[in-house]
């Protein structure tokens, strides 16, 4: 009995470190490879539902829990033919989530492994990112 006791009381211990640490994050996008959509997520609340594109047959889009690195609000691709993406938020070395203009294939795989959306979508969320901070934010990308 004595032992539960003290569990119990150790794990109350930690509930308002595990709130801090919850609260923390207050920006989310998670995007579903295999729905091709992207759900932003702020303050608790749904904001918006986005069709994106992921990594085409061939291509990887990497899966995980991530903060953003780095924004680049006009870069381009050294890798693609100096490619344009737009509102480019880096998560993962060359990996981003960037506006296109290849709007007709939002909703399907067509990417090299970068997520890509809307760039009026991409300027909103690189906005949102400006505002909370990368310590606040959060990209999830499930299979």
């Amino acid at each position: 009995m004595k032992r539960i006791f003290i569990a119990l009381l150790l794990s109350l211990s930690f509930l308002p470190l595990q709130t801090v640490i919850a609260k923390a994050t207050t920006l989310t996008a998670r995007i579903d490879i295999s729905k091709q959509t992207m759900v932003v997520t702020h303050r608790g609340r749904v904001k918006y539902r986005w069709k994106v594109s992921t990594g085409r047959r061939g291509y990887y889009t990497p899966t995980g829990t991530y903060s953003p690195k780095w924004l680049s609000k006009h870069h381009r691709s050294r890798k693609y033919n100096n490619a344009p993406m737009p509102f480019a938020i880096f998560f993962r070395g060359g990996y981003a989530v960037h506006g296109t203009t290849d709007l007709k294939r939002l909703g399907r795989p067509a990417s090299h492994g970068c997520v890509r959306l809307d760039p009026n979508h991409a300027a909103k969320l690189f906005s949102l990112v400006e505002r909370e901070g990368f310590k606040n934010t959060r990209i999830i990308i499930n299979q």
